[in-house]
């Protein structure tokens, strides 16, 4: 009997497991199986990993050869465990040495000549093997990049499994060595300067964006809704190193990073059209759910415009993530957990006819009832600030002022959230996240200061969780003002912001 031992990764959410692959041969008719709970696309690479050793001009064991991929119990999918099955035979066979392979992990998807192509998630495997202790990773050439943000590391690039057994034998110029520097293209937001008018809507945005507040815009078609949304990433900090992975990872995961300039250093902006799956939105799929959109979202901006059209399951399901800042997902295999901190932007117009102005309204009070009925009190009542956008009745500025631009908004907001991450001591980033019981027990407003507050509370008009986060956002706006504590005006506006109604 003949065993080899190499190493490969298995995604787990977006976490990896270090995954140890065998190889034996003999000890039966010659023919290839893989144990150790394998999917369709892993089952099929007992093909493609055949195919690919023939092509490399190396002759297949003709015996039994049987793959063990541990730990035995963790459901295992995908192709990226290729190039590793390959190389795991051809050191069960003598024909290239171990040593090379001991602590090395091997990510990759062969074609039948031999070639490597790149597979998802090779941003969080390799952060899983820099964790484990293995000191070395071979991925394919295409996907040098991404593994190159893994640092403590040594990254090597592949073309073809020829290289890597070649490699093997003492040659180190046979792979790819990475370029540490990335490229990083310049991103140039939308500016805020470009909306007309709403003076109202643009305060409440430097609002929700000093303090990770959620928002609501509503208010006739033409308004500058959408427009809005789309500047708000950029009034937005960039993301810190760590968030920075952290939303890579992700993104790695679903396999939509850019091959030229992976790390994604600003805030994702993310708006899915209103016939968009649960699945698709939240995330799932077969055996171990996959993420949606809200989980792309992470860090970043989720718009849903024309809210009132999502089906009310649809916009039901975020709840949770809202609250939580996380997705939990049970499939077939298991449960997994994905990242979803993200400021949610809903955008609506008050009436199904939605006429430029709102006197113009043909729609029955119960039609009017029913459309924003879509949005849910218990969804509603996670959105901090609510604002009515008004027609714009003239395309000039008026007193030809000028609006203030995106860069000397964005310059405010990063004042305040400094402020913010300064007093929370590094336990929170936005005002936002502050859970409830540490905003009432250590950072305790005098009576006179929260008397609104406890009167909407006490008539009814305000739930717990409503005064919560109008205490968050009077934090905001005491941020904003650089006073080190909220004041009576301050949460008074706050309640304005919550107080606002749709229609």
């Amino acid at each position: 009997m003949v065993l080899a031992r190499v190493w490969s990764v298995a995604l787990f959410g977006v976490d990896g497991i270090p995954v140890e692959i065998e190889a034996d041969l003999g000890g039966g008719k010659p023919g290839t199986r893989i144990v150790g709970l394998p999917d369709a696309a892993l089952n099929e690479a007992k093909d493609r990993v055949r195919a690919a050793v023939r092509n490399s001009a190396q002759k297949w064991p003709d015996q039994l050869v049987t793959f063990n991929l541990s730990p035995a119990a963790l459901p295992k999918g995908g192709s990226g465990y290729d190039l590793a099955l390959a190389v795991s035979v051809l050191v069960a066979d003598h024909k290239i040495p171990p040593a090379p392979f001991t602590d090395t992990v091997l990510l990759g998807e062969l074609a039948l000549d031999g070639r490597l192509r790149a597979s998802r998630g090779v941003l969080p495997c390799l952060l899983a093997a820099r964790r484990a202790g293995l000191r070395r990773a071979i991925v394919p050439e295409r996907a040098l990049p991404e593994a190159s943000l893994v640092h403590d590391l040594t990254i090597l690039g592949a073309r073809t499994l020829t290289d890597v057994l070649t490699w093997s034998h003492g040659d180190d110029d046979a792979l790819i060595v990475p370029e540490r520097e990335l490229r990083r293209p310049k991103v140039d937001p939308p500016d805020l300067a470009d909306v007309v008018g709403q003076p109202e809507a643009r305060w409440g945005l430097e609002v929700a964006a000093a303090g990770g507040h959620h928002v609501l815009l509503a208010g006739p078609p033409g308004t500058g809704k959408t427009m809005l949304a789309k500047r708000l990433p950029g009034l937005l900090p960039v993301l810190s190193p760590e968030q920075a992975l952290e939303v890579t990872a992700i993104h790695s995961v679903v396999g939509d990073l850019r091959s030229d300039s992976p790390l994604i250093t600003v805030p994702p902006f993310v708006a899915p059209h209103h016939s968009s799956s649960q699945a698709a939105l939240v995330g799932g799929g077969f055996g171990l759910a996959r993420p949606g959109l809200v989980s792309k979202a992470h860090a970043g901006v989720l718009f849903l415009d024309e809210a009132a059209e999502f089906p009310a399951d649809r916009l039901d399901s975020l709840r949770t993530a809202l609250e939580e800042g996380e997705i939990r997902l049970a499939r077939r295999d298991g449960v997994v957990t994905y990242p979803a901190r993200f400021q949610l932007v809903l955008a609506t117009n008050v009436c199904p006819c939605a006429p430029p102005r709102e006197a113009d309204c043909v729609c029955s009070p119960n039609a009017r009832r029913r459309y924003l009925a879509r949005l849910s009190g218990p969804l509603l009542d996670r959105v901090d600030i609510r604002l009515r956008m008004r027609p714009i009745t003239a395309m000039s500025r008026m007193g030809d002022t000028e609006p203030e631009s995106t860069a000397a908004v964005a310059a405010r907001v990063a004042e305040a959230r400094e402020r913010a991450v300064c007093r929370w001591a590094g336990r929170w980033h936005t005002n936002a996240e502050v859970p409830g019981p540490a905003l009432r027990r250590d950072f305790v407003l005098p009576r006179q200061v929260t008397a609104l507050l406890d009167r909407a509370l006490n008539v009814g008009a305000l739930t717990a969780r409503g005064a919560d986060r109008s205490l968050r956002m009077a934090w905001t706006l005491a941020d904003l003002a650089g006073d080190p504590r909220p004041s009576a005006d301050h949460v008074a506006t706050a309640l304005q912001f919550r107080d606002r109604r749709a229609a």
